[in-house]
């Protein structure tokens, strides 16, 4: 499968929160046997996040351990597809964020995945971790 990885599947882990150890696991997984990405958007509002927190050491080893450690491609929009993510907010009443997700998904046919919930309003929908099987179905 190929992936696009939502930025609160990241934050469930950088954070701590209550699906922390669901995500980090799907992470290791789907990075290991799925082609898996996450958007330029997500890239840029973690460091925006972290760095506010004054985590920047965090933010390196989210690059280290996650991006980089396990080979998480970034895709990235261009101001040509900026109208695209402006119809996908109007068509699908999407946050920006949300419609920036989803363009990049469809701009390089990606499964969506998320713990939020507009993704189902959506043709594409999404999926969470947990709904996400590896190759050989553990």
């Amino acid at each position: 499968m190929r992936l696009l990885i939502d930025t609160n599947i990241f934050l469930e882990v950088l954070l701590d929160q209550d699906r922390a150890s669901e995500a980090g696991a799907f992470l290791k997984r789907a990075a290991g046997q799925h082609e898996s990405f996450l958007s330029d958007l997500s890239l840029h509002s973690i460091g925006v996040f972290l760095v506010r927190r004054r985590q920047v050491q965090a933010f390196q080893e989210f690059l280290s351990d996650i991006v980089f450690g396990l080979g998480i491609g970034v895709k990235r929009l261009n101001e040509t597809d900026m109208p695209s993510v402006c119809d996908i907010v109007q068509s699908f009443r999407l946050d920006f964020d949300d419609a920036y997700q989803y363009a990049a998904a469809q701009k390089s046919d990606l499964i969506i995945v998320s713990y939020d919930s507009d993704f189902d309003k959506t043709d594409r929908g999404r999926r969470t971790p947990g709904e996400i099987q590896t190759v050989n179905g553990q």
